[in-house]
């Protein structure tokens, strides 16, 4: 039985993504964790307009049923692992249109980060970083980031290098302690 929810959410719904195979890469480095369930939650399953909610989302009055499945699906998990491409120094438009549809779902949980990109993805991450912080939603220091050049067999095959292993369970280890420890903060 796990205790804790880990949601590894897919920040790109483009054809031809590399975000999924980081995905299940994360998700699969996950499986053997004691008391841990991780689940992909895919924004190509959660198809969000751009945000069309009337009321601010710190209101929770979700008028869209869309957002009101969005809101139900975030609101069970106590923490995140958000994979994002790097666009231009940020984050995709589909997952920072995700984020800001909700607010008190996001509340008082653990979050951490996993970007790829030319350069790694690590400004998307930055900026991330950022909006987490807003959010009441509190990010762990490690962080993984894909590099196109050295994890992807010609920019579309992942191959990551067997470093970000260890990477990966220092980021796993965070976020659940942080999940765990927030977990009481919300009762």
């Amino acid at each position: 039985m796990s205790d804790l929810k880990i949601a590894v959410i897919l920040g790109s719904t483009r054809p031809g993504r590399n975000g999924k195979a980081v995905a299940d890469w994360v998700v699969d480095r996950s499986g053997a964790r004691a008391g841990v369930e991780y689940e992909l939650v895919d924004l190509a399953d959660y198809p969000l307009p751009h945000l069309d909610e009337a009321i601010p989302p710190s209101m929770g009055q979700y008028q869209g049923e869309h957002t009101k499945a969005w809101a139900a699906k975030i609101a069970e998990f106590d923490g995140y692992i958000f994979v994002t491409p790097e666009y231009n120094h940020s984050t995709s438009g589909v997952l920072k249109n995700a984020i800001d549809y909700l607010y008190g779902e996001w509340n008082n949980k653990a979050a951490a980060f996993v970007s790829y990109g030319s350069l790694g993805g690590a400004r998307a991450i930055e900026h991330l970083r950022s909006v987490a912080s807003e959010l009441q939603l509190a990010h762990v220091r490690q962080q993984l980031s894909f590099s196109l050049f050295t994890d992807f067999e010609n920019f579309s095959l992942f191959k990551p290098a067997e470093q970000h292993d260890a990477a990966a369970t220092t980021l796993f280890d965070q976020l659940e302690s942080w999940a765990r420890a927030l977990k009481t903060v919300r009762g």
